[in-house]
């Protein structure tokens, strides 16, 4: 039997701390996915709202179960089903780590684009990118909205407090302005993608598409009554100032 087959019959008990460390991080990535697929089959049998609705209860009820587990096995103190060492680290440290999860984020969702449209080419890419984002942007709104305690219809105020947790609002600049009582206008000023691509000298990516989608049914997600119209996207031209802009009316 040669070394590598040798290696393929070792039990998990056997296995290095290296190796135990790694099936961990294995587990808990196919958990992560294991989630994504039930939302994605209720929302397919069911609709979303009934997926944002299990969602949100599943989340809720998850994660203080995952979070007493995990406690006792490792050790560590729960409190009010938040980890006790997350809540004694500097308040400087905490933010800078929703940065760091959002690079991630982006990241991931970048190798996901990059590995289709490497085999399939760009228009399927655009394809499943853009459907990705008709869900992801409903199911961020859903979960934003739950953090803060918004009402069914937060209004212009609610959609204007709920875009500064999008995940992008850690790792992008933006800017919002009140034109008048019904009406504001998001300005994404630095994309942290297109600045990455201008300074390769590439031309900007164009996310209009998916922005359509993206903000159309994330404003939505806040408030049904909001209607989403671009000021301009790429491939759209656009000034100095920002890359795309949109206005939010209700």
């Amino acid at each position: 039997m040669s070394e590598n087959e040798e290696r393929k019959n070792v039990k998990l008990e056997d296995r290095s701390q290296e190796e135990l460390v790694r099936f961990i991080m294995n587990m808990s990535q196919r958990q992560a996915v294991h989630n994504a697929l039930w939302f994605s089959e209720v929302d397919h049998q069911l609709g979303m709202k009934p997926a944002l609705d299990a969602l949100e209860k599943v989340t809720e009820e998850f994660s203080r179960i995952e979070m007493e587990r995990l406690g006792k096995s490792l050790g560590f103190e729960v409190k009010n089903g938040v980890p006790a060492p997350l809540l004694n680290i500097p308040r400087e440290k905490l933010l800078e780590l929703t940065g760091e999860i959002s690079k991630n984020w982006l990241a991931m969702d970048g190798l996901w684009f990059q590995s289709l449209e490497k085999k399939y080419g760009m228009n399927d890419a655009k394809r499943c990118n853009d459907s990705c984002w008709h869900r992801f942007s409903q199911v961020e709104a859903r979960m934003i909205k739950y953090f803060l305690g918004l009402p069914e219809r937060a209004g212009l105020e609610g959609l204007q407090q709920a875009l500064g947790y999008r995940m992008y609002s850690r790792i992008n600049v933006q800017s919002i302005i009140k034109e008048s009582d019904s009406s504001i206008v998001f300005q994404m000023n630095d994309c942290r993608v297109q600045s990455a691509r201008k300074r390769k000298g590439m031309d900007d990516y164009p996310c209009k598409s998916a922005g359509l989608v993206e903000y159309g049914r994330f404003a939505t997600g806040i408030d049904d009554r909001i209607k989403t119209e671009c000021l301009g996207c790429p491939p759209d031209k656009h000034p100095e100032e920002w890359f795309c802009a949109w206005r939010f009316t209700l």
